[in-house]
């Protein structure tokens, strides 16, 4: 949507750095956008998302590990068993990673 309204917002310094430390504290650098959300929202949120992507990338290379194991048992008609516990040990990681990731979004408010 294009903006096209101007409104001009009169502020003391220590107002102009409280906004600033705010921003800072969630991670915006858009001083208009944080304005913006804050006064049509009420609040912003700052989502860190590294273990998101450590679960994701988990995820992958738990797949491609399963695609392997089913390729060998299609190959030659094994299963081995180091291969189911090896698995099952990712799938371990990834649900306590995803249970934590869950944790975390529970308490957001």
């Amino acid at each position: 949507m294009k903006k096209e309204e101007v409104i001009i917002l009169r502020i003391s310094e220590d107002d102009r750095n409280r906004i600033h430390d705010k921003m800072e504290e969630i991670g915006v650098h858009n001083m208009s956008a944080y304005i913006r959300k804050m006064a049509l929202d009420g609040y912003c949120i700052h989502l860190d998302l590294k273990e998101i992507k450590e679960l994701v990338t988990l995820m992958k290379r738990c797949s491609n590990n399963l695609n392997q194991y089913a390729k060998h048992a299609n190959t030659d008609g094994r299963i081995y068993e180091e291969d189911i516990r090896d698995l099952q040990e990712q799938f371990s990681v990834i649900m306590e990673i995803g249970k934590g990731i869950l944790e975390a979004l529970s308490t957001v408010r």
